[in-house]
């Protein structure tokens, strides 16, 4: 648990500075990036987890980016 949440820190800090528009400061961006980081977490179990660590930190981290950009389209 405590390494989905560090990808999803690092995720959302380091897109919270990359991605366009206005975003949600610094604490929000950290806050979708570890809530996105989980949910991708989620999504490893139902199919993937078979192809071990490589997946779940792929599907964390994707999981952070999609969380981050969807807020950021929606705002």
């Amino acid at each position: 648990m405590f390494a989905i949440l560090l990808i999803g820190f690092v995720v959302g800090a380091a897109l919270g500075k990359l991605m366009p528009g206005r975003g949600l400061g610094v604490v929000g961006d950290l806050a979708v990036g570890m809530l996105g980081a989980y949910a991708g977490s989620q999504v490893n179990t139902w199919d993937l987890a078979a192809y071990g660590m490589v997946s779940s930190g792929v599907m964390t981290a994707l999981g952070a980016a999609l969380a981050l950009w969807t807020f950021r389209i929606l705002l």
